[in-house]
């Protein structure tokens, strides 16, 4: 088996010596062995391609030089030199004569490379026999755009939306058109002349001098829906999200990845709430099965928010009022806090659990919450509370602990756009609960420190571990507590204007989640986005109210 990792690959060349190939598209855990030998600052994709060879799960490697990353990852490939057969192909920029004919002695010579490897004599028939012509996709259907995607990234997204979905990544979209003569043809300088053709006229990655022949990916009648793959440390991709995002008719996600399996759960969230946009998602795509079934006497719903930081539930009566709510920390996994949350939320109900007919569940547990009847991203469900507590909302500010979200919501809670923070906690509960740490305050000391302040500090760093350095380092200054707050809080609102900006915010603005809590941080906020943002007395508690007002529906 051949691992490959591009679309212009000539992979039916191999056919012609009986071997076959695989996509090197595993998402990495870790980069120990490659961190080890290379720049911890190549993409995610070149250390995962490094990684993997080192671990021994390549041992026949065909690269393309795209980039200046791919090029280290053969150079440190064959340097270990325990792989069977390592190549690196040369593909031109662009598919002029002088081009074509540059690829033909380029798959002549890895013809020739990979003959003296396996002591075996190329099949030019076999190879022909190889091509398949592509078939027209007439059908509706989610593209996946950008950079390579992950084969984990790509089964989640085909999990979370009930229709096709397909790879339009630099390794999809795979199209090779050869006529027929050159199919029959027994002159291998002149087949190879036409392999070239066919592997430079397929639709253009971005590293091709002329990418134009790309919009037809954007401008299918047939797409429904894109998301956008982006990563880390790659350029090649980034300038053309903005195209896609300003000239494209169908709705556009953007999210961004560094290859690793590391922020599955945030990326998980953002691919569920856009297939809710869309009105594309299937039916509790990661929801287990309810352990007690409700009864169907029951008439109470209940809204059950897990969260990273807090649990939080809402229970309504059968007219829409809330009956009691709940919050609690969350603790020793998702299951046990919710069964907590829920029991101290009915005892306060003076219901039994029986008599809740639909439970919602939503946040991070959600699919994994043995009680629910259904799930829903927090995201559609602190649209759906904001605009039952407040109908003239149409940005939602949400700081959680793990994340930071902006949603734009129209005139009857749908979500219209949404975005939120990477991987990295920098601005969000979390960020804020080490600094009060690290400043040995509370965070009620730290909401009302914020608003007292003489010095106007700046913290620069946005990882919240460099962030931390800093505020040890300002308080070795002397600089008083309240200042360091109130930069503090500057950041957490710099970060969340960032989101501001990127969803096309409208006003009114409403703030949710704990952090709500922090005066200090409303008001840093509210001068960051020039408006005034509405905090309700069930800020916290929002993702749990719209997670029980669907249950209400159901």
């Amino acid at each position: 088996m051949i691992s490959v990792v591009c679309k212009y690959t000539p992979v039916e060349l191999f056919a012609g010596f009986g071997q076959n190939c695989t996509v090197l598209d595993r998402m990495a855990d870790n980069f120990d062995l490659s961190d080890s030998v290379a720049h911890v600052n190549l993409c995610g994709f070149g250390k995962t391609v490094i990684q993997t060879a080192l671990e021994g799960n390549a041992d026949q490697l065909v690269l393309v030089n795209c980039c200046d990353v791919m090029r280290r990852a053969y150079e440190v490939v064959s340097a270990a030199g325990n792989k069977h057969f390592t190549y690196l192909m040369d593909l031109p920029h662009s598919d002029g004569p002088c081009q074509i004919d540059a690829l033909a002695r380029s798959l002549k010579r890895l013809k020739n490379a990979y003959e003296r490897s396996s002591g075996t004599i190329f099949d030019l028939k076999a190879c022909q026999a190889a091509f398949k012509r592509p078939e027209p996709y007439t059908k509706p259907y989610v593209g996946v755009l950008g950079v390579r995607a992950g084969a984990e990234m790509e089964q989640m997204i085909e999990d979370t939306f009930d229709l096709p979905v397909r790879n339009l990544t630099c390794t999809g979209n795979r199209a090779l058109h050869l006529d027929a003569e050159a199919l029959a043809t027994e002159d291998e300088d002149a087949f190879f002349h036409a392999y070239a053709q066919a592997l430079l006229g397929q639709i253009p990655c971005m590293r091709m001098n002329d990418p134009s022949g790309r919009r037809q990916l954007f401008e299918d009648p047939n797409l429904r829906g894109i998301i956008y793959h982006s990563m880390k440390f790659c350029d090649f991709y980034g300038p053309e999200y903005a195209q896609v995002k300003g000239q494209c008719s169908v709705p556009v996600l953007k999210i961004e990845s560094d290859f690793t399996l590391q922020s599955k759960e945030q990326l998980r969230t953002r691919v569920e709430a856009f297939a809710e946009t869309l009105q594309f998602k299937k039916k509790d795509s990661n929801m287990s099965k309810k352990t007690n079934p409700p009864a169907a006497t029951g008439t109470y719903v209940a809204g059950l928010d897990s969260g990273s930081t807090s649990t939080d539930v809402v229970i309504l009566n059968p007219d829409g009022t809330v009956r009691a709510t709940a919050i609690i920390p969350t603790g020793g996994g998702a299951q046990k806090s919710a069964d907590a949350c829920l029991k101290e939320a009915l005892d306060q109900a003076g219901i039994d659990q029986n008599e809740v007919r639909s439970i919602v569940t939503t946040g991070y547990g959600r699919a994994y919450i043995d009680a629910g009847d259904s799930s829903i991203t927090e995201i559609t469900c602190h649209a759906k509370g904001a605009h039952y507590l407040n109908p003239n909302v149409r940005t939602i500010i949400d700081i959680g602990g793990q994340d930071n979200k902006v949603i734009r919501i129209d005139g009857e809670g749908h979500v219209k756009n949404f975005a939120m923070n990477d991987k990295c906690a920098a601005g969000t509960g979390r960020f804020l609960e080490m600094m009060a740490r690290a400043l040995q305050i509370s965070l009620d000391d730290m909401s009302r420190m914020g608003l007292k302040w003489d010095e106007d500090i700046t913290i620069s760093s946005m990882c919240s571990v460099f962030a931390e350095s800093e505020v040890v380092s300002l308080v070795a200054q002397n600089k008083a507590v309240p200042d360091i707050v109130h930069g503090l809080d500057n950041s957490v609102a710099a970060k969340i204007n960032t989101l501001v900006k990127r969803v096309g915010a409208e006003e009114e603005f409403m703030m949710t989640g704990g952090v709500a809590q922090n005066a200090g941080v409303v008001h840093a906020i509210e001068e960051k986005v020039g408006a005034p943002l509405y905090i309700s007395d069930m800020a916290q508690l929002c993702g749990a109210l719209g997670a029980a007002l669907f249950a209400l529906e159901q």
